[in-house]
């Protein structure tokens, strides 16, 4: 299971462009209002219904994605809801992603310590203990962060490689008309 953490001012493509490559390739994958409603407005006016909300259980889960955009990566920092599970996949070894202005979250945790990390230029300063990288994407062992908005299909498509490999990604990109 993945799921997607959507907090009011996400920003739209970073979540659903990802979750739909998940769901295309067959990946269970859900939404999460990180509040007690599932209707959640991104940070362009795009309102979502999400899955599941805070009340709910969160079953295991082999993924959590935090997308970027403002105020909803703020608002996904403050969650108590994301700081459990971002506990509980550290405990269960599952993958942390976060996309653009996102990886904050896990920086100011201190979780990209010695890693390679990549954000939306300007929050270089939150990855703390994190080596910056030029890439649009990097996984660094089980924490995977996207620079932005732009690269969300690469960020999709990387998701998918890590749960179904490269060739179904390879494929799925294909299908898509993606290169």
């Amino acid at each position: 299971m993945v799921y997607f953490f959507l907090a009011d001012g996400f920003e739209e493509i970073e979540a659903l462009c990802p979750l739909d490559l998940c769901r295309r390739a067959g990946i269970e994958a859900k939404t999460v209002s990180i509040t007690d409603k599932n209707t959640v407005t991104g940070s362009h006016g795009i309102t979502v219904v999400a899955d599941l909300n805070v009340k709910d259980t969160l079953h295991d889960f082999d993924m959590m994605v935090l997308p970027g955009g403002m105020p909803g990566t703020t608002n996904l920092g403050e969650s108590t809801l994301v700081e459990k599970c971002i506990l509980t996949a550290l405990e269960k070894d599952a993958y942390i992603a976060a996309i653009c202005a996102a990886p904050m979250i896990l920086g100011k945790r201190g979780l990209l310590r010695g890693r390679e990390a990549i954000c939306f230029p300007g929050f270089e300063q939150y990855l703390d203990g994190a080596t910056v990288s030029d890439k649009k994407i990097v996984l660094d062992g089980k924490m995977l962060t996207g620079a932005g908005m732009g690269v969300s299909h690469d960020f999709g498509l990387k998701i998918v490689e890590i749960f179904k490999g490269k060739e179904v990604a390879d494929k799925l990109c294909s299908s898509v008309l993606y290169r």
